[in-house]
């Protein structure tokens, strides 16, 4: 059965369901979800592109913060847990980077949180042993280390809202195709406004992403000191809730094609929102996670060296090969497109406040 059938039997049984239902559905069914089919969803036979789809030296700048925080923990055994690992290259490219320092190596423990049974056969079949797969993060014991996480929260399910005489939120109902109806917003959503002093205008449309709070929970309750280390697109509420984003966020990908439709091709296109930084930020102080720094991924990586690491693959000869035109599309591309859309927030749990390179450039939440 089509997964929007199954949607729509659902829709006969119980009524119209959450928009939040709707997209978890099409994403996420243990059968037919997005994420849960074996075909190719990122590089270039995919949807979209991720950064460590562009170069090895993404991975390469995220390792070196990484050796930095096991420095500050003091060169104790060190675990990194990548949260949605993907198709494995940003973790090939990190641990390719870390084999260099054995003093880390020898004490290194790799973990991939992926809830995708396909993506996890595509990382067993590229990593090495070192790495452990797991569903959930539960399945970790307290570690010491790092939580990293590369355009995994744009993915959660999200509620939709609108502001009319009170907050409603959208539900998906079907009548000769899915339609949109809206049901008075419940505690947990204008509560979500409430906490982070947002107040939306009227006709205002927009995301509400109870899980990256449930997420951002759990992890810290995973770590007992280290840092969460959170890449992915975004503003604080200050930019996301701006006027001109009165429309929402949501975005779909399918064949490299951009759509705003997540009624169409279901199942068979990524569905992204973009994440509220202010609330990572908010709900970690909640839960013993302090700011360590916050800024766009191109101030990230040039903090790191990415710049003079240019200069020394160029001198080297390491890019001999390439054409004036191909250094600048690769160098547009990390700095410019991928880096200015980008964002980095990381975290820190029982340590004091560190001096990690790649906030050298840091930005206001």
């Amino acid at each position: 059965m089509p997964l929007a059938e199954i949607i729509l039997d659902r829709i006969r049984k119980e009524g119209p369901v959450s928009f939040h239902d709707f997209m978890e559905m099409s994403l996420y069914h243990p059968k037919y979800g997005y994420y849960s089919t074996a075909r190719n969803k990122i590089g270039k036979d995919g949807d979209f592109y991720t950064s460590p789809c562009m170069s090895s030296l993404f991975g390469e700048m995220i390792a070196r913060q990484l050796e930095e925080m096991w420095y500050w923990l003091g060169k104790q055994p060190f675990s990194v847990v990548e949260y949605g690992g993907g198709t494995g290259l940003l973790c090939q490219d990190i641990l390719q980077r870390l084999q260099k320092n054995k003093e880390l190596y020898v004490d290194l423990h790799y973990h991939i949180i992926e809830r995708s049974k396909a993506m996890r056969v595509r990382q067993r079949e590229l990593l090495p042993d070192k790495v452990t797969l797991h569903e959930d993060i539960r399945d970790i014991p307290p570690m010491t280390g790092c939580i990293l996480s590369n355009e995994l929260i744009d993915n959660f399910s999200v509620h939709q809202v609108v502001m009319q005489d009170e907050l409603m939120e959208v539900f998906v109902d079907y009548d000769n195709g899915f339609i949109e109806c809206l049901r008075p917003a419940g505690l947990p959503l204008k509560d979500y406004f409430r906490e982070l002093n947002v107040t939306l205008p009227p006709g205002f449309r927009t995301e509400i992403n109870l899980e990256a709070v449930d997420w951002i929970t759990r992890v810290s309750g995973a770590l007992k000191k280290g840092f969460v280390l959170t890449i992915d697109y975004g503003f604080p509420s200050r930019t996301l809730y701006d006027k001109h984003r009165n429309k929402g966020t949501l975005v779909c990908y399918h064949r490299h094609m951009i759509n705003y439709s997540p009624y169409t091709n279901i199942g068979e296109q990524d569905i992204t929102t973009h994440i509220n930084f202010s609330a990572l930020y908010h709900w970690g102080l909640r839960v013993g996670l302090y700011p360590g720094g916050y800024t766009k991924q191109a101030h990230f990586l040039q903090g790191l060296g990415l710049t003079s690491y240019l200069k020394e693959m160029e001198e080297d000869g390491e890019m001999r090969q390439w054409t004036p035109e191909a250094k600048l599309s690769f160098i547009r591309t990390l700095l410019m497109d991928m880096g200015q859309k980008f964002n980095v927030l990381i975290q820190y749990k029982g340590l004091r406040k560190p001096l990690l390179s790649g906030m050298r450039f840091p930005q206001s939440l």
